[in-house]
């Protein structure tokens, strides 16, 4: 079962938010919000914060971005995951990821599942690695927000977090590099 193990040190780790949407500002992003004030709260550093519209290249061009910057671990985005026209981002990330992580839309389904039952089927959250940065798209709701932070990534993201996380490999995602 899973548990905090308080005998580990707790690792802060940078995570930028980015909200995919063609309507929202600063000032609406609820989800955005959310997700900033999870982070700040479990002693993360929001390392960077903004919205892009709900075009496929620009998402994946900012996700570059910040893949590149050596001052992020983590892209949390939010919106544009459904089953729309315009719902690109699940494509955007994963033109990026080097790796996906399978699981995690599983697991999010299972968590959603509880709180929306089969109205989660229509998520198409996603994760995946790229460049030792870790990627996570999440559906543009607050709830779907909390959801997956509260039953997922704050647990993942948390070093102390037993038997195993993400912080704790962090290091060797890129090992593949040093090998010749």
């Amino acid at each position: 079962m899973s548990r905090i193990d308080e005998t580990r040190e707790f690792i802060p780790v940078h995570i930028a938010v980015l909200t995919v949407s063609d309507t929202r500002d600063m000032a609406d992003d609820r989800s955005g919000d959310t997700l900033a004030a999870r982070i700040e709260a479990a002693g993360h550093t929001l390392a960077r914060r903004m919205i892009v519209r709900d075009e496929r290249a620009e998402i994946a061009a900012q996700l570059h971005n910040w893949i590149a910057d050596p001052e992020i671990d983590v892209v949390i985005s939010t919106g544009g995951t459904g089953l729309t026209g315009r719902d690109v981002t699940v494509e955007a990330h994963q033109d990026v990821y080097e790796k996906e992580i399978t699981a995690f839309g599983t697991v999010f389904t299972h968590v959603s599942m509880a709180k929306i039952g089969t109205s989660a089927v229509q998520s198409r959250a996603t994760a995946g690695v790229a460049g030792g940065t870790y990627l996570f798209a999440l559906p543009g709701s607050p709830g779907a927000c909390k959801d997956a932070w509260d039953g997922i990534l704050s647990l993942q993201l948390d070093y102390r977090h037993r038997p195993c996380n993400f912080v704790e490999i962090m290091p060797r995602l890129e090992e593949h590099k040093r090998r010749k």
